[in-house]
């Protein structure tokens, strides 16, 4: 299987005191990186491509890794995650999936104990393209006051023959959560759900 080849990777965090309410005592962080890579597959149709997803693994844990070391170093204040990707358009959305395991399992394995599965999200689209990342709490999907996206885009890529992979991770609930449902506080910890 080829190399990953990354053209460029981009890291951001957004620090929010206020939806137009109260100061939050906390200021949320949300953060995202991104890497722009070759997409191998560009270009024709190959049947078996999942052995990419072991070329992925190394980059997965990079992005992790600077993801959290944007929000500080301490896996401990994360409390929301998603992923995503963009193929270019001589891609197809079935090389997005290949991004699933090895993102995934990179922010769980640098997070420790993460209960819940990763939301995630994909498309195909051209230069500029933007993606919503669907954020959920690290230990229970159903904690509505996580229940948050990030949007994200580079304006010079996906290229017809790239990807754009995508993990995020968030600091807190969305600020001023007000709408119910399980708190955080009440999670059970058993089935990555409640």
């Amino acid at each position: 299987m080829a190399d990953v080849k990354v053209r460029k990777i981009v890291v951001s965090v957004d620090e929010i005191f206020h939806e137009g309410g109260p100061k939050a005592a906390t200021p949320l962080k949300r953060a995202a990186v991104l890497a722009v890579i070759e997409n191998p597959f560009a270009g024709g149709y190959v049947e078996d491509i999942a052995p990419f997803m072991d070329a992925l693994r190394p980059l997965g844990l990079d992005m992790a890794k600077r993801l959290l070391d944007a929000l500080g170093g301490d896996p401990a204040v994360v409390e929301g995650y998603g992923k995503g990707a963009i193929v270019g358009a001589a891609g197809e959305l079935e090389h997005a999936a290949l991004w699933h395991n090895p993102g995934g399992y990179a922010m769980r394995e640098m997070l420790g104990d993460a209960k819940a599965i990763v939301p995630s999200t994909k498309k195909v689209g051209g230069l500029g393209t933007h993606l919503d990342i669907p954020i959920t709490h690290v230990n229970a999907s159903y904690v509505r006051s996580h229940f948050d996206a990030i949007e994200v885009g580079i304006n010079d890529a996906p290229r017809a023959n790239e990807m754009v992979v995508v993990l995020a991770m968030t600091t807190g609930p969305r600020i001023h959560a007000r709408v119910g449902g399980l708190k955080a506080s009440d999670i059970k910890g058993e089935d990555g759900l409640r």
